[in-house]
């Protein structure tokens, strides 16, 4: 009889060569696409964060979605919606690394072949970024040579052709091997990420920058302009509550050293501005409310700061605009444009090129170290972040990133209202309810707001005080409620004598439109 001890010391030998599992071919996959993408984000952090493979992919993505899939994320995830691509990219690359791995293990050399595949779909979405150079090709190139190498460590040695190993061996090796691959991958990635922080350190420059006084501060908020009401969305917004909609799947790394914006175009003269130039000039402060055109009816994709800025009308006039040109081609640092009416820049309200939000240098993700704003105007025609360029041309000669998708081309700020007290589905008491919100007619101003339960006559809902047309207003509403569950609607009539329309339309593609809703439940 063969004792235990004599039976694990028999080595045990296959009699043909051994494959990886699935399972381990599938991880092999995801291991080499991480190396690509991890190598890749390291070696774009000494060329241009821009190239990275992985945000090369995403930028690519956001400007191939059709506008449906775009509301609909934002719909769903609001200022998320970048975390929420990220998360369905990381899926999609998941799925595509594995195949890679078990093409691998199938037939030497197919999964390396689709690396290589998907490296040149890479290649080419690089060089069509609008800031791209020949330089962009070379992260998405030297990040596949290292996945394609991954790959052969993690598969090679496993594959028909090659002398038979020791099974328990072979585990060993390519766990040893995925071990060291995972580290170069996260390595590489991490690297990536400080060194490009400490070649554009943004947090820092910002932490420097001193933002000079205005020549006309805003003037002060009245309290009758905040309603006591709690829950209702306050008149100022915090910058880090204010919402962030924009094309950029990273934070631009714009210093204020390297900040330029150039004018150019339709005017007598091309002029450029850096902040030494800029700060000869003295800024600003308003107020003003900025609202998203992806705002659905009663969505919060609308927010009231305190913006330092120097007015655009008078950095125009520097370069001398021609009486023909009718629009302002603006361009990001990350080469997103905005067609901007030429009218609305000039016509008196307090555009500006704004540096300063809420007493404080612009946040990174608002714009540092400039950005436009132009009250009354959605922000996809009008908000720039990031902002380099002004081009000074015509509608029909240019055409701007989200006009070229079938937005429209100029897209004032439709009136709105939203309740924002009691929540949605809310429960309580029977008696005096307060029904309290925000409602805007930016550029005309509110003449009214008026509240509704079920189908019973629309009662005038009180206005708190007005700061100015390009601010939102609070309101409230006593409501006398009564057991059951009711539906209660508010809408806003501008100073036009203009209603809000009762028919709800998306916001593609120039704002929605509609009454705001709550159900309501009354108990006893």
């Amino acid at each position: 009889m063969t004792s235990p001890s004599s039976t694990l010391a028999e080595p045990r030998h296959n009699s043909g060569p051994r494959r990886l599992g699935w399972w381990s071919a599938a991880m092999a996959g995801i291991l080499a696409a991480a190396t690509v993408l991890g190598v890749g984000h390291l070696v774009a952090a000494f060329i241009d964060p821009a190239a990275s493979p992985f945000y090369v992919l995403g930028a690519t993505m956001v400007d191939h979605t059709p506008h449906e899939l775009k509301d609909a994320a934002i719909r769903r995830f609001g200022s998320h919606d970048k975390q929420a691509l990220f998360a369905s990219m990381s899926v999609v690359m998941l799925l595509g690394a594995a195949v890679a791995g078990v093409l691998e293990r199938r037939r030497s050399f197919w999964g390396c072949a689709l690396l290589v595949i998907l490296g040149g779909v890479t290649v080419v979405a690089a060089m069509q970024r609008p800031t791209a150079t020949v330089l962009f090709v070379i992260p998405a190139c030297a990040g596949v040579v290292a996945g394609v190498s991954a790959l052969r460590l993690l598969i090679g040695g496993s594959i028909p052709g090659r002398p038979p190993v020791q099974e328990g061996m072979s585990r060993r090796r390519f766990l040893i091997a995925a071990a060291s691959v995972g580290v170069v991958a996260a390595g590489a990635a991490a690297a990536g990420q400080w060194v490009s922080a400490r070649l554009r350190d943004v947090s820092a420059d910002r932490a420097r920058f001193l933002l000079p006084r205005p020549r006309s501060a805003a003037p002060a908020v009245p309290a009758e302009v905040q309603v006591p009401v709690e829950g209702i969305t306050s008149f100022l917004t915090p910058s880090d509550r204010f919402y962030r909609v924009d094309t950029a799947l990273q934070l631009p790394a714009l210093t204020s050293d390297d900040w330029r914006l150039r004018i150019h175009g339709m005017v007598d003269h091309a002029v450029e501005f850096d902040f030494d130039r800029l700060r000869m000039r003295t800024p600003v402060e308003r107020i003003i409310t900025l609202t998203c055109v992806s705002n659905e009816v009663g969505g919060d994709l609308a927010g009231t700061a305190r913006w330092l800025g120097y007015p655009l009308a008078e950095l125009l006039a520097e370069a001398g605009v021609r009486p023909d040109a009718d629009m302002i081609l603006s361009r990001s640092i990350d080469g997103f444009t905005a067609s901007t009416p030429l009218s609305a820049v000039m016509d008196g309200r307090d555009a500006l090129l704004a540096v300063g939000m809420n007493g404080e240098p612009l946040p990174i993700a608002h714009g540092y170290p400039a950005r436009m704003i132009v009250p009354g105007l959605y922000g996809y025609v009008s908000a720039t972040k990031w902002v380099v360029e002004l081009e000074v041309t015509r509608f029909d000669r240019a055409s701007a990133y989200w006009t070229d998708r079938g937005w429209a081309d100029r897209a004032p700020i439709k009136t709105a209202s939203r309740i924002d007290v009691p929540a949605a589905f809310a429960t309580v008491p029977a008696g005096p309810v307060v029904v309290a919100g925000v409602a805007w007619a930016q550029r005309r101003g509110l003449d009214r707001v008026e509240v509704q339960v079920d189908d019973q006559p629309w009662q005038p809902a009180t206005l708190a005080g007005e700061y100015s047309t390009d601010t939102w207003r609070q309101w409230t509403w006593t409501w006398n409620a009564e057991p059951g569950t009711h539906t209660v609607r508010v809408r806003a009539t501008d100073r036009d004598g203009r209603p809000q329309r009762e028919e709800r339309t998306p916001p593609f593609p120039d704002g929605s439109t509609g009454w705001h809703n709550r159900v309501v439940t009354v108990r006893p």
